[in-house]
């Protein structure tokens, strides 16, 4: 049995999304999904409920990500040991998929590789993903695909998940590059922000938990950090009609970064999600079909 923990905060419009995603074709406790509904006031747990003896659902007052990620840990049976977002679709053979290569036992934590559903996108954000697409850091799921798995032996290299804003990177950073994978046969769906006002907010945000990271844990950080993106950006300058998609992609991280600097140096960080993303019509069906390899 594989233990599957969701952290859910209000998230009534895609958690069945989800939740169809990783049931529909699992075998009969094959999974144990555990949906934490922390500071929730809409009907996520219902809907989660309504999914029967596949999810469990445990319900916390709290709004904090890092207590559900610590309330499933607590609940989860077995391993391996998946963590995902509420709002991303991981069909069951992507999960099928990160058991079976940690039970290799030569690496300890795997993601899949993340496809971005960008139909109702605006095109400075798809033009944006286009050159991110490009570079070395979209390589690493364990950060970008909404998901990540960790075998037991994994699981041990840290105890309770601290309070940060980016647990995917704090996780990350436990592992030498060669102890984790990200795996070209494994997809997650991610929605991203339709507009590229929001997807500012969104970089602003990932950017806050990067330095939060090297602030905090800086050995770790400089040890097991990902390559950087600088030297492929400005080999991509040779082409000309990349251009503009270069101008966008400069824009969004430069504006996203001095945001998140300013959050960090006057401790004025507020979480910050997006609601555009949740607003996809997209049948799950659909999604898996036009995504799966």
């Amino acid at each position: 049995m594989i233990s599957i923990i969701i952290p859910a905060r209000n998230e009534s419009s895609v958690i069945a999304r989800t939740l169809t995603a990783l049931t529909e074709g699992a075998a009969s406790n094959e999974s144990d999904v555990i949906v934490v509904c922390n500071g929730c006031d809409d009907d996520t747990a219902k809907i989660a409920r309504s999914f029967g003896s596949p999810v469990r659902v445990i319900e916390t007052a709290t709004g904090s990500k890092t207590l559900a990620l610590n309330l499933g840990d607590q609940a989860a049976r077995t391993f391996p040991r998946i963590y995902m977002d509420a709002d991303v679709v991981v069909p069951i053979a992507t999960i099928r998929a990160l058991r079976e290569r940690l039970g290799r036992g030569d690496v300890l934590a795997v993601a899949p590789t993340p496809k971005f559903e960008l139909r109702d996108c605006s095109w400075a954000v798809r033009a944006f993903h286009h050159i991110r697409s490009k570079l070395p850091s979209s390589k690493d799921g364990i950060g970008g695909s909404g998901v990540y798995a960790l075998s037991e032996a994994g699981r041990r290299r840290f105890g309770e998940f601290p309070n940060l804003t980016a647990d995917d990177g704090y996780v990350r950073i436990q592992f030498k590059p060669e102890e984790r994978e990200t795996l070209s046969n494994a997809v997650s769906i991610v929605f991203p922000p339709h507009t590229i006002k929001r997807l500012i907010v969104i970089k602003a945000r990932a950017h806050y938990g990067t330095f939060e990271l090297a602030r905090l844990y800086p050995e770790l950080w400089k040890r097991n950090r990902t390559e950087s993106n600088h030297k492929t950006l400005l080999g991509l300058l040779k082409f000309p009609s990349l251009w503009p998609s270069l101008f966008v992609y400069g824009f969004v991280m430069f504006v996203a970064r001095r945001q998140a600097k300013n959050a960090l140096s006057t401790n004025g960080f507020v979480w910050e999600r997006d609601h555009t993303s949740r607003q996809s019509m997209v049948g799950t069906s659909d999604l898996t079909t036009r995504y799966l390899p």
